[in-house]
C-alpha cells in the first residue's frame, strides 16, 4: 500500500510540474489573458430597410458606360464605411470595371483588407477610375490603373501582363465589368449590340483566364459577376441576362477544372444594385426611377453590401469555397 502511495504521489507531483511548466512557456494558456477581454459597447446593427436611399429616383440618363460620379444619388462603394482587418494582406488582384459600381467596392475592400489592386476600366471612365486609384494609394497599397476596351482579344491579353507587371504577381482575378442594355424587343437588338454585349461579358472573362491561367498560383481565386438574371431573366434584357447565366455556368464548370490546381472559382449574383449600369441604358427610365422597389426591403442595393462577399470569396479562410454563388438581391430572386 506504502509503495502505491509513493507513486501516486510521485505521479501528483510530476503532473502538477508539467502543467506548471506548460504555463511558463504559453501563457495564453492561463486564465488571466482570458479574463482582460473587454468589449466596448454593443454590436452596432442598422435597419436594412433604411440604411440606403429608395425610390423614386429622378430620370438621369448618360450616355454609356456612365459615370457614378454624376449620379444622384452616387453609389456608396464603401469610400468612408468599409474597414479592412488584413484579411488579404500582400494579395494581387485584377479587378475589371474597377471604377464603379461592385469593381469600385471590391478594389476598395481589397485595398483595406492588404491587397494590391489593379482596374480595367473604359477610357472614358477615368474620371472615377482615377477616385479609386487615390483610395487605394492612400491605404499605402500598389494601385495600377490599366485603361482599354474588353472586347479586344488583344487588348484582355495585355491587361494580364500589364497586371502581374505592375503588381508583381496575380493571385485574384475579379471578372465583373459587364455590359447591359434594356431593349424591348428581340427585333430591335442590333448584331452589333448582341456582338458587343457577348464580348464584354463573356468573351473578356474568357480571354483574362485564358492568358493569366499559367501565372496563377495554388491558393489563386478566380471570382466571376453573374446576377439574378441568370435564374430569372427579365424580357428587356434579353442580351444581358444569357451572358450572366454563361457566367453562372463557367464558375462551376472551371471550379471543377481547377479545383485539382489549387484555384477556387466562385461568382456573385446580386439583384438590382444601384450603378451607373442602370442609367446608361441598362434600365428603361420608368423602371430606372422606381429601381428597386420591388425587393423586399423597398430600395435597390448599394455596391458596398456586397464587398465583404468578394473579400470573402477570395480570402484564403474560404478556402472550401468552390463552384458557388453567392447571391445578394434583397430578399428576391434567386438563387
Amino acid at each position: 500500500m506504502e509503495d502505491n502511495h509513493k507513486m501516486s504521489r510521485r505521479q501528483v507531483v510530476a503532473g502538477l510540474g508539467t502543467t506548471l511548466a506548460a504555463v511558463a512557456v504559453s501563457p495564453v494558456f492561463g486564465g488571466t489573458n482570458i479574463e482582460k477581454t473587454t468589449y466596448e459597447g454593443a454590436a452596432k446593427i442598422s435597419d436594412p430597410t433604411t440604411l440606403h436611399p429608395k425610390p423614386p429616383f429622378k430620370s438621369q440618363p448618360q450616355p454609356w458606360p456612365g459615370l457614378q460620379s454624376k449620379m444622384d444619388p452616387v453609389p456608396d462603394c464603401g469610400e468612408t464605411s468599409y474597414k479592412g482587418s488584413g484579411r488579404l494582406m500582400g494579395r494581387k488582384a485584377l479587378i475589371t470595371g474597377g471604377d464603379s459600381g461592385m469593381g469600385r467596392a471590391a478594389a476598395i475592400a481589397y485595398a483595406r483588407e492588404g491587397a494590391d489592386v489593379a482596374i480595367n476600366y473604359y477610357p472614358t471612365e477615368e474620371q472615377d477610375a482615377q477616385e479609386v486609384i487615390a483610395l487605394i494609394k492612400k491605404e499605402g497599397r500598389k494601385a495600377i490603373a490599366i485603361p482599354g476596351d474588353l472586347r479586344s482579344e488583344e487588348f484582355c491579353k495585355q491587361l494580364v501582363h500589364k497586371a502581374i507587371d505592375g503588381l508583381g504577381g496575380l493571385d485574384i482575378i475579379v471578372n465583373n465589368a459587364g455590359r447591359q442594355q434594356s431593349i424591348n424587343s428581340i427585333v430591335d437588338v442590333t448584331t452589333e449590340e448582341f456582338d458587343a454585349t457577348m464580348k464584354t461579358n463573356i468573351y473578356a472573362p474568357f480571354w483574362i483566364i485564358r492568358e493569366a491561367l499559367p501565372h496563377l498560383p495554388p491558393g489563386a481565386a478566380i471570382i466571376g459577376t453573374t446576377s439574378e438574371q441568370a435564374y430569372d431573366p427579365s424580357p428587356d434584357l434579353y442580351a444581358y441576362a444569357q451572358t450572366k447565366a454563361a457566367t453562372m455556368n463557367y464558375v462551376k464548370s472551371l471550379a471543377k477544372q481547377l479545383g485539382p490546381k489549387g484555384i477556387r472559382v466562385n461568382g456573385v449574383a446580386p439583384g438590382p444594385i444601384w450603378t451607373a449600369l442602370q442609367i446608361s441604358g441598362g434600365a428603361q427610365p420608368e423602371k430606372q426611377q422606381m429601381f428597386g422597389s420591388w425587393t423586399m426591403l423597398g430600395r435597390p442595393g448599394q455596391p458596398a453590401e456586397l464587398a465583404s462577399i468578394y473579400v470573402q470569396l477570395a480570402a484564403a479562410d474560404a478556402s472550401f469555397a468552390s463552384g458557388q454563388v453567392y447571391g445578394s438581391s434583397g430578399g428576391v430572386g434567386q438563387p
